[in-house]
Order: C-alpha cells, then structure tokens, then sequence
C-alpha cells in the first residue's frame, strides 16, 4: 500500500489518505460454505469450466445474497481460486477415474447391502441384511483451525470505535480424528478414551506422518475391539503420500540398477532404524537413523522370489539385478531392453519398452500394500483409499466446515489453550443426524458414480435427490431430458 500512495504522489503530487483501513481484502475461499457451492457448481459444469464461469457464478445475485458477497472479482483472481481448489489447465487424469470406478466403487457397492443406512433425521432403515456382518465405516481425515479465524460481518454502532483485527492467522492447530454415521466421532463406549490426535502444525513443531498416523490408527483398533463382534470396522483414507507409504524394504522397480552389481559392491536400500516398539530411532541431532538393508523377496507364481543370489553361489547375498530378475520371469529379451525410457517417460500404453516398466507392471510390483493397509490387516481390519481429487465422497469434509462454522462463533483469542479448547467443543458439538446427512450426501455421490454418471451429472443428482443416499433408477431419462451430459 505504501508503494501506490508513493507513485500515485510522483505522478501527480497529491497526498492521498494516510489510513487505508477498510481497504484490503482477503480471499473470498476463507468461507467455507462459499467453497462448498463453488465446488457444487464446479462439479455441475462438467468439462466446461472457465474461469470466466466462476466470476458470472460470484456476480450471481442469489451467490451474492447468501453470502454477503460485496465486490467482485477479475478472471485473473478466478483462476487463483481455481489452482487453490485443486483444478488446473488440462484434461482429467485418466488413472483417477480409473480407480475411482474401477477398484473404489466397487468395493464400496459390495459392502452397501450390509450397511446400516439412516434418513435425514437419524432413523435407521433398511436393516441389514443376514448375509454378513454389519459395516461400519470410519472416515479418516484431518483439518486446522486458526486463532484468528472468525467472522467478520456484523452490525456495529455508527459510533462504535473501530477495533483493528489481529494480524496474521494467528495459532495453528491440526485435529485428525475417525467418524461414522453409526457411532460419530471414534472413542471407546464409555467416553473415556478417543482416537483423535491434536497437533501443531509448522516448521519446527509437531510433525504428522506415516509413524503417526500408524500410532492413530493403532489407538483406533484397540478401541474398536470393545464393540460388538458382529460388526465389521473398516478404515477410509483419502490417497495422502503418507498413507500409502510402504515399507522402507518393500519390493520396488524405483531405482534398481539393470545389472548385478561389479566385483566387491552391492546394492541395498536405506531403511530407518527402528526399535521394539517399531519407533523410529534418532541421532543427537533429532533426524532418523538409517541402516543399508536388502529389499524384501518378491513373488512369482506363487512363489517366493529373491532378489539377492542365495548361499552357495558365487555371487552370495550380491543383488541380481532387473535383468536377472526378468529372465528367471520368462522375459529373456530382458537383456536387450533399455535400463528405462528417457526422463521415465514411457510412451502410452506401453507394458515391455524398458527394464523398469516391465518390472513395475509385475502383479507383485504393481500391488505393494502400503505400512497401514499391513498393520490394519494384521490386526482383521481393513482399509479402502479413496480417489485423488474426489472430496465429495468423504463426508468428513462436511463435518470440519459445520464445526468450522461453530468455532467461529467464539469470541477470538490469540492462546493456545483457548484454540484447542473451542476447537475441539466445536467438534464435540455436530449432532449425530447431521452426520447422517453428510454420509447420505457422499453415498448419492458414490451411487451416481456406480452408475456410469461423470462429476457435472453425479452433482446434479445430488442436489436433485438431497433426501436420498441412493438415486432412483430412472435417473438416465432425468438427466436426458434436462439434456446434462
């Protein structure tokens, strides 16, 4: 501001008012229920979105009224919002949809029959039926509250003093936590003990990876073995890089050399080293230590595979190395293949152009289970990630914008202690009937994706059914003849 009030005075040499309070803004992204209806409508739009779209949706006059929207924005600021939204300047990727239909969807569609569904005012319907245990799904996710994070707009008295705002965002505090429409938030019959975990965010503070989230979901099991035993508890995660993250000596066509290493060298991967308890050892100086380990044996046709030359030959304990590793497959042309496409960048569609892409393709290569989707099913749990970019099927997300919406409400305070306290009473406050409907809401989504619809018709008929967690089967004509494709 101080640099326009310079050059506005060298052009034309007139002070301009000292005070500009009032005249900043903030992104119009920090309410969340505005987010909510732009991404609604992102949704409905289809393939057709433009940025220009999203200035006409702002403009709108119904958008402006519900929100209290004053000001417009430029199409420039339209795609701000729109890479903040997770949306960016190109077609949708392939492999997204791909496992959204192929491998989340259906296995969601098999376990619907045996989950115990409620309308939007808590009642349990259509009972489950006897041919399994009852599911229960517990939608895992994580979010942060700011100190300073409140509501603005209010009335106040023509002759009120103007109060200046708290600069910055104040404290950060990030809650991650379990919920279900069975039960709402993750904790033990008795109240007395929960799964949630509570950190701080940021440089130098708490940190929240894969150790954690295996400590998390460690508390989660222990608590979920109290109920009864004809339940079957399974675990949702969105697709983070920290829930999917393997095994330090997992199987992994990343970064093998193509031959067997010379005369006197070998090659190992790095791996942490961990204690008893499975918890990361740490130098002096707080980073993990790390110790050279051989990677695990892989499997072929059933049968175990190693990847270092056994006791006896020549080579003992060396690794063999991808070509050695393709030829014991049957691939004897292996030899004669590239160690891997430049940049890794395999033409389309390609299964045999290099050593590394045959080997990734390899069903054992190809199907890693990461260290939670392990130590969930060691314990009789399991564990279902959802698709990239497809928030609307984690109702979770729901469930941080209405407590949100509560803490905001509070009267603001710069403390620690006082942003966690009201954070988790806004938590603690969502009725359980409003979690139901933030589970219908997401199961109308995944109902309209079983049943071929893309994102724009899927939104529609979520908005068209909101009483519904399925829709009706002549949903095809409705779509037809309001003409959505």
């Amino acid at each position: 501001m101080l640099r326009v009030l310079v050059c506005q005075y060298i052009i034309d040499h007139v002070v301009l008012v000292a005070n500009p309070y009032g005249d900043w803004n903030e992104s119009l992204l920090v309410n969340e229920d505005l987010t909510q209806d732009i991404n609604l409508h992102l949704q409905e739009l289809g393939k057709d979105i433009t940025a220009e779209k999203v200035v006409n949706l702002l403009a709108s006059l119904e958008i402006r009224a519900k929100h209290g929207i004053t000001r417009t924005i430029s199409v420039r600021t339209a795609r701000c919002y729109l890479r903040a939204l997770g949306y960016h300047y190109t077609q949708p990727a392939k492999d997204v949809v791909w496992d959204r239909d192929k491998v989340f969807i259906p296995k969601i569609k098999k376990l619907r029959d045996r989950m115990q569904i409620f309308d939007k005012d808590g009642n349990p319907i259509d009972s489950v039926r006897p041919d399994g245990k009852r599911v229960v799904l517990w939608f895992h996710n994580k979010s942060i509250f700011y100190a300073h994070d409140r509501r603005r707009k209010t009335w106040y008295h023509k002759d009120a003093a103007a109060k200046p705002y708290q600069k910055g965002e104040g404290a950060s505090l990030m809650i991650v936590d379990f919920f279900s429409a069975d039960f709402g938030w993750l904790q033990s019959l008795d109240g007395t003990r929960s799964a949630h975990r509570v950190f701080k965010p940021g440089k130098n503070r708490d940190r929240y990876f894969t150790d954690e989230i295996i400590d998390q979901v460690n508390d989660a099991m222990d608590i979920l073995t109290e109920f009864e035993e004809d339940i079957e508890h399974i675990f949702i995660y969105d697709n983070a890089t920290t829930h999917k993250k393997c095994a330090d000596n997992e199987i992994s066509a990343c970064n093998m050399p193509k031959n067997t290493p010379a005369a006197g060298k070998n090659w190992l991967v790095d791996a942490i080293l961990r204690d008893e308890q499975d918890m990361p050892v740490k130098n002096p100086d707080g980073s993990h230590s790390k110790v050279k380990v051989r990677m695990k044996d892989a499997v072929f046709n059933g049968m175990l595979q190693p990847l270092y030359f056994p006791e006896g030959h020549p080579r003992a304990g060396v690794f063999k190395g991808m070509t050695v590793i393709l030829e014991e497959r049957g691939y004897s042309h292996a030899r004669n293949l590239h160690f891997e496409c430049p940049s890794f960048k395999c033409p389309p569609l390609a299964v045999d152009c290099c050593c590394h892409r045959l080997l990734f393709n390899q069903p054992d290569f190809s199907n890693v289970k990461s260290r939670l989707e392990t130590k969930c099913e060691a314990h009789g749990f399991q564990v279902i990630f959802l698709p990239k970019f497809h928030c609307e099927l984690n109702p979770i997300e729901q469930c941080w914008g209405y407590a949100k919406r509560l803490y905001r409400l509070n009267p603001e305070s710069s403390r620690e202690d006082a942003l966690e306290k009201k954070a988790l009473d806004a938590i603690n406050t969502i009725p359980l009937p409003s979690m139901h409907r933030f589970v219908n809401w997401s199961l109308r989504f995944m109902d309209a994706y079983a049943r071929r619809l893309n994102g724009r018709q899927a939104a529609w008929a979520a908005h068209r059914y909101r009483g519904h967690r399925v829709l009706p089967d002549s949903i095809l004509d409705e779509l037809e003849r309001e003409n959505i494709d």
